[in-house]
Parts: structure tokens; C-alpha cells; sequence
């Protein structure tokens, strides 16, 4: 890696831990990345870009949305909260996952408590991992405004599976990387005899 790139994974990310594993980082980095190209997918459509199962106005899509948000801020917001929630995995192996950071007040600088970051992730990876398997099971098929199945087809059914494929390795590589937190913070310091 470069020293520049290196650099702007520091600042953005923080310094990685003390005694993690390299393969604890790489889980907790593809954790977070595997959930971008869904969002891109799902901004695309949200813009009107036709790649989904409707092709029509893009009103025909809203379902449930308030009538006074715009499908784009949605697609954006729901974007950049599930990047937000997987770049918790880089938690695991970096030193904010340890210690609070110096902008959380009434917590700045006390150690994370292992079961703190422990339970939400193992939680969350066992949720994701039940739930995009469950979802792989009728990944293209969609509901319709007026009720009926639609299904993906061509090569919209392979950039659809291109871009929300990744998903399927969110939860495992979750929890690879709760299980390596867990181990380095629990395990205890051998007496140098």
C-alpha cells in the first residue's frame, strides 16, 4: 500500500488495534464494503436510472414513502445509513473499538466494554447472515404498485445479483470479525516466566 494511501485509511478509519490478525482486518473492511454496491444499485434507481423490476414513472415504485420525500433522498439516506451501520465492523479491529474516542463525551478515552461491541455484532451478524439467505431465496422477485410478482430478467437480473450478491458475505464476515475481537480482548496475557 502506499504511503498516501495508507495515510487516508488512517485518518478516516483510525489506527487498527494492537495484535489483530491481518485476516480480522480484511473480514472487517470486505464487512463494509460488501454493502456498497447495493447502494449504488439502489441510488441508480432511485434517480430513475432503469435497472430494477419497473420501468415506468418512478412514482410507480414509491410504496410506502410520504408523498414529500423524493425517491432519491431516500435511496440516499437508506445508502448511507447501511454504510454507516457495516462500517461499525471496522470497530472490531481498530483502536476506536477499544477505547471511545475523544469527541464521545462522558466516554472519552474509557475502554469499550468487549460485550458492548460483542453482543450488538453478533446479534447483527446473525441476523444479516438468517436474513439475506432467506432473501436469497427470492431475490428477484418483487411486488408490483398494484400487487402482483414481478420478476428481473436479462441483464438487469445480473446486475441486480452483481450488485446485491455481496450482501450474502455481510453477516459471515461480521462475525469472523466479532469472533477475532472477542479472542484478542478476552483472552489473557501468558505470565513471562
Amino acid at each position: 500500500m502506499s504511503k498516501n494511501v495508507a495515510s487516508a485509511v488512517h485518518r478516516m478509519h483510525g489506527r487498527t488495534a494492537e495484535g489483530v490478525p491481518r485476516w480480522a482486518v480484511i473480514a472487517a473492511y470486505a464487512a463494509s464494503l460488501a454493502v456498497l454496491p447495493s447502494c449504488v444499485w439502489r441510488i441508480a434507481l432511485g434517480f430513475g436510472a432503469p435497472i430494477g423490476p419497473f420501468t415506468g414513472d418512478i412514482d410507480d415504485m414509491r410504496g410506502d414513502l410520504p408523498g414529500w420525500m423524493p425517491m432519491w433522498s431516500y435511496t440516499i439516506l437508506l445508502s448511507v445509513l447501511s454504510e454507516a451501520l457495516a462500517f461499525l465492523a471496522v470497530g472490531l479491529v481498530s483502536r476506536w473499538g477499544e477505547v471511545f474516542p475523544r469527541w464521545v463525551p462522558l466516554l472519552r478515552g474509557r475502554r469499550v466494554p468487549t460485550l458492548a461491541a460483542v453482543i450488538p455484532a453478533s446479534v447483527g451478524a446473525t441476523v444479516l447472515t438468517l436474513g439475506t439467505l432467506t432473501g436469497a431465496l427470492t431475490f428477484d422477485e418483487f411486488t408490483a404498485p398494484d400487487g402482483s410478482t414481478v420478476y428481473l430478467e436479462g441483464w438487469r437480473l445480473g446486475l441486480f445479483v452483481a450488485s446485491y450478491g455481496p450482501l450474502l458475505l455481510w453477516g459471515p464476515l461480521l462475525a469472523v470479525a466479532t469472533v477475532a475481537y472477542y479472542l484478542r480482548r478476552t483472552r489473557t496475557p501468558v505470565p513471562q516466566t
